[in-house]
């Protein structure tokens, strides 16, 4: 069995620009919580946005990442993207952004210009994921993620998980990745109830967005908080005491030592030293401005 660690309240929100008001559920120096491959995690909890009649989007403007991935799922309300290596599109409700910096890009990213004009609610995770050693320096890529391309897996009582990454009861999710890893939003009716089977060797972690659940029949975890699990084990029973929405990660340790300063996650001192040169000297390239969508 999966055990739970800990169960951790969300930390109290800031802004990261404009755009996203954010809790930090965590972040790769929180070692305690058995986070490795995921390195942080930013939960955008339900906001109200005013419409915006300026030109200005709310958001992040150009910046620079090396040696990880940034996966952005949208639950409410639209973010626009755009990077150095040409990738950008604009995601939506139940849709997926998924953009491997590798060796670097800049990006970008603002509520969409329909968004922003109309306001509305405003809710998203953007997860990092680390790469290992031998892919940092891989080429940047971007995967559009569209929620009709997200398989959905219907589970006993209620029970429906979209597999964004990794399989499901036999379904494989749309998104590649570099290490093994499973990313789930699961749908809980009130009631439900299902024992999972995972590797034994990945780590565990679950954001609570909504409702409450029971883990293991030890332990609830409500609203707005995430659960940390040990090392070790490979079933995890969750009962919904009321409708929950839950978003699994599990992924296979890399076990490699992270140096990170900023926007760069790598191996060690020297290569976050070089990727601060190689930013002065432009090769992460440059967003070619397009109009904001």
């Amino acid at each position: 069995m999966k055990q739970v660690s800990q169960i951790y309240p969300a930390p109290a929100k800031h802004w990261v620009g404009d755009g996203f008001f954010v809790h930090n559920m965590f972040h790769y120096q929180q070692t305690d919580k058995n986070l490795d491959p995921f390195l942080l995690m930013d939960y955008a909890s339900p906001e109200f946005f005013a419409a915006n009649a300026s030109d200005a989007h709310r958001g992040v403007g150009e910046h620079p990442h090396r040696g990880f991935e940034t996966v952005t799922i949208a639950y409410q309300g639209e973010v626009s993207h755009q990077d150095s290596a040409g990738g950008g599109g604009t995601i939506g409700t139940g849709d997926v952004q998924w953009m491997t910096a590798g060796s670097g890009v800049m990006h970008q990213e603002f509520h969409s210009k329909a968004f922003s004009a109309t306001g509305g609610m405003f809710e998203m995770v953007q997860l990092w994921v680390n790469l290992p050693a031998k892919d940092k320096m891989t080429t940047p890529k971007y995967q559009a993620i569209g929620r009709d391309e997200i398989a959905t897996v219907s589970l006993k009582d209620g029970i429906t998980a979209r597999i964004i990454a990794g399989t499901l009861d036999g379904i494989t999710g749309a998104a590649d990745t570099f290490s093994p890893i499973n990313l789930w939003d699961l749908a809980i009716k009130s009631g439900g109830r299902h024992t999972f089977t995972l590797p034994s060797s990945h780590n565990l972690l679950i954001l609570v967005r909504s409702g409450s659940v029971q883990i293991n029949d030890e332990q609830i975890a409500n609203t707005c908080q995430l659960v940390s699990f040990h090392r070790g084990g490979s079933q995890l029973t969750l009962q919904a005491d009321d409708d929950a929405q839950l978003l699994i990660l599990t992924g296979e340790p890399l076990n490699e030592p992270i140096a990170g300063y900023g926007p760069f996650v790598m191996n060690d001192k020297a290569q976050i030293v070089q990727a601060f040169d190689d930013l002065k000297m432009g090769k992460f390239g440059q967003i070619v401005q397009h109009a904001k969508v």
